[in-house]
């Protein structure tokens, strides 16, 4: 099910609360604990929130509606560093481009991202995610050429989105 967005608040709202500095948000205004000129928001979860009229928003979704007067679904990092909100890491995304760029998993074993070992097949299986579904490119008899192909098939579906690490 996708998930339902906050609405935003208006960008009159954040520019009269906020101006950006080197990718971070700093109050305009003195606010509950946060003197005026002071960094605002908290890191959680990788990213930093900031909250507004008692609502928590991330502050890279903030930036870039403040930056360009509108805001996407999905707004990516493209260093992939949740805390990086300088306006020159964040783009627009689709959902699909989002997970593309999103970094290996913590659990991945084999430690190159979309190859893992099939033990019944006894080889190295390469998959890659595209349009929100999974998809197996094939079997492979080492980690190096599942590495390989999954890498080449990535830069080819994913563009700019891919992240091989």
């Amino acid at each position: 099910m996708p998930r339902k967005a906050l609405p935003l608040p208006s960008i009159e709202l954040l520019h009269s609360l906020f101006v950006i500095e080197d990718g971070v948000l700093l109050n305009k205004v003195d606010r509950k604990m946060v003197k005026a000129g002071q960094r605002s928001g908290c890191k959680k979860d990788g990213y930093i929130w900031v909250k507004v009229n008692s609502q928590r928003y991330s502050a890279h979704r903030l930036i870039f509606l403040m930056h360009h007067g509108y805001c996407p679904e999905y707004v990516d990092h493209v260093d992939g560093n949740g805390l990086n909100n300088h306006i020159e890491n964040l783009r627009p995304a689709t959902l699909s481009q989002n997970k593309a760029n999103q970094s290996v998993y913590s659990n991945n074993m084999s430690g190159v991202k979309g190859v893992y070992w099939c033990q019944p097949k006894k080889s190295w299986v390469a998959q890659i995610g595209f349009n929100n579904r999974r998809r197996t490119l094939g079997t492979f008899a080492t980690k190096e050429l599942a590495a390989e192909f999954v890498s080449l098939v990535r830069e080819e579906l994913h563009g700019q989105f891919a992240r091989h690490a």
